[in-house]
């Protein structure tokens, strides 16, 4: 059975980081594109970055970009969100999703969830 692990998270101080993991069981990383989304609380679900190797180098929305970086250990079969500089703006439930080959800005077009992890930037 396909599915999406997520682990990572928790309570962190404005300017710090934190590292989000996402661990894929019945599927390989490398065969499908992973994207990061997070929503905050009344707020719509917002995509942040997706790594695949079929669409060229990672994306990121600008909310993010230059502070958040996406990795692939394929040998863990996992994808990491490194999150540096965060802001208490950053608060959301972050989810990682995946769907096969190519990254795509539509969450329905995503086939598998995490479970979400809280992250709350907060002095």
């Amino acid at each position: 059975q396909r599915h999406v692990v997520q682990s990572g998270g928790g309570l962190v101080q404005p300017g710090g980081s934190l590292r989000l993991s996402c661990t894929a069981s019945g599927f390989t990383v490398d065969g499908y594109a992973i994207a990061w989304f997070r929503q905050a609380p009344g707020k719509e679900r917002e995509a942040l970055s997706c790594i695949s190797d079929k669409s060229g180098n990672p994306t990121y929305s600008d909310s993010v970009k230059g502070r958040f970086i996406v990795s692939r250990d394929k040998a863990k079969n996992t994808v990491h969100l490194q999150m540096d500089r965060l802001k208490p703006e950053d608060t959301a439930l972050y989810y990682c999703a995946a769907v096969l080959l190519y990254c795509t800005p539509k969450r329905s077009d995503y086939d598998y969830w995490g479970q979400g992890t809280q992250v709350t930037v907060s002095s």
